[in-house]
């Protein structure tokens, strides 16, 4: 019996190793029906988030934030970890789950884990923000560090599922992940019909990959923006390079962002369904926070306003511009830094950015 668990195990973590290590051309693309099916899956535990109307100076139509840093455990993340452990076996879920993140993820699966009675190890970066470490303790889950890159994260995840016999839930690259991200699409649809350009933060990609696939399917002629620390480009250099490639190093202040490198099954997202990928200085990124905190009093985490800041560029350049809407993506920041980035503090100079080699 504990062979035949072990044997089945195996072949779950194997098909997960699959979607994350194999050529770009052999995945299939998340369809509108999987992320309505997430939808409906997730409506019970999820917070349905608000669009908040921000106005940039100089414009005449407000920006929309679909502010995900008001989400359960402070990011968008539990939408996918719930959509995926919630399709789980019961015998797998009674045996445990497993993930490596830089933090929001972490938590996500640290919550949902909770919701479903599952255990839960979360595998953090040895940098990862104290908030996000104590988030994942506080809702149960156990935190082990390792590395500073998901490359390193991702290897002791695995060690640790195969000693443990555990579930490895992805942070990105997995189509029930992107299907449950996917459903913030479905809800900036609901709530603006006539959206024209919607800019989505970029880490892994499975944010985009599934708000992305939910609007292009949707309405094909909705624009969609991806936006990456100028630090961390590494989806900008996968569709430069025409494949995923992993950067030697990262660096931003956005730690969440920071991976050094793209999903495959994310990157065949971003080539079907993204019209552009930007990349944003960490200037900008606090710049962001601080807009976000004086005009609307919003809570937000560098990560979060990365796509506010390419927002307001893009509204600064086309003033007359209605209907776009940026994903705030979360909200998990320690208050010392939070302190900092409001206050005027230069971000160049701020300790403790992240570096990932």
């Amino acid at each position: 019996m504990v062979l035949k668990v072990i044997h089945e195990l195996t072949l779950a973590n194997s098909r997960i190793h699959q979607l994350t290590n194999s050529p770009t051309h052999q995945f299939m693309l998340v369809t509108l029906d999987l992320i309505r099916a997430a939808a409906d899956r997730i409506r019970p535990v999820v917070t349905r988030t608000p669009l908040v109307p921000v106005r940039p100076a100089g414009s005449a139509n407000p920006l929309l934030a679909k502010c995900e840093n008001l989400q359960r455990a402070g990011a968008f993340k539990i939408r996918g970890a719930f959509n995926m452990m919630s399709q789980l076996p019961e015998e797998a879920r009674a045996r445990g789950v497993i993930t490596y993140s830089s933090g929001n993820h972490g938590q996500a699966v640290a919550l949902a884990a909770s919701l479903l009675k599952t255990p839960a190890v979360i595998v953090m970066p040895t940098t990862a923000p104290s908030i996000k470490a104590e988030g994942a303790r506080r809702l149960g889950a156990e935190v082990i560090f390792e590395g500073l890159t998901s490359i390193d994260r991702r290897a002791r995840a695995e060690k640790e599922a195969l000693a443990r016999r555990l579930t490895i839930v992805p942070p990105f690259d997995h189509e029930s992940i992107i299907a449950g991200q996917g459903t913030i699409g479905l809800e900036i649809l609901q709530d603006r019909p006539d959206v024209t350009t919607v800019f989505v933060p970029v880490g892994g990609g499975g944010l985009i990959s599934g708000v992305s696939a939910a609007l292009k399917h949707s309405r094909s002629g909705i624009r969609v923006i991806g936006v990456e620390p100028s630090g961390a480009p590494k989806m900008r250099a996968a569709l430069d390079a025409g494949q995923v490639v992993t950067l030697e190093k990262t660096h931003s202040v956005a730690d969440g962002l920071v991976a050094v490198r793209a999903g495959d099954l994310t990157f065949a997202h971003v080539r079907a369904f993204v019209d552009e990928i930007w990349t944003i200085d960490d200037v900008e990124i606090i710049q962001a926070v601080r807009w976000l905190f004086k005009e609307s009093k919003l809570v937000v985490e560098p990560s979060g306003a990365i796509a506010v800041a390419a927002a307001r560029r893009y509204i600064a350049e086309h003033p007359k511009v209605r209907d776009v809407v940026a994903v705030v993506s979360g909200g998990n920041v320690a208050a010392e830094a939070f302190a900092e980035y409001i206050t005027g503090t230069d971000p160049r100079s701020t300790s403790g950015i992240p570096t990932r080699h």
